[in-house]
């Protein structure tokens, strides 16, 4: 994500992958082979992540239907927990509110 490459350069979007369209199931795939974190509003990737365990890790964001611009504020508002959770090799999902 453009929006935040200055806190998570290497940050991508389903986009990127020409996967805005793919089930979870791929999303989930792509990113556990390219070692991502999946940042989702969905809890349909929390409900994976404690079935199937991680990689990947999920980052949840609990907010329900809200717009791209307070997703963007929320990740930034947590960029140390974040980067906590990344480094944290116990865990596999973080929720943020």
């Amino acid at each position: 994500m453009k929006s935040l490459a200055d806190l998570f350069p290497d940050s991508v979007h389903v986009k990127d992958f020409g996967m805005e369209q793919a089930d979870d199931r791929l999303i989930w795939e792509r990113a556990k082979q390219g070692d991502l974190i999946i940042v989702s509003k969905d809890s349909d990737f929390y409900q994976r992540s404690l079935l199937f365990g991680y990689p990947p890790k999920v980052i949840w964001i609990k907010r329900g239907n809200c717009p791209t611009r307070q997703v963007e504020f929320i990740l930034r508002g947590h960029f140390d927990r974040i980067e906590q959770f990344n480094n944290d090799t116990q865990s596999g999902c973080l929720i943020l509110y």
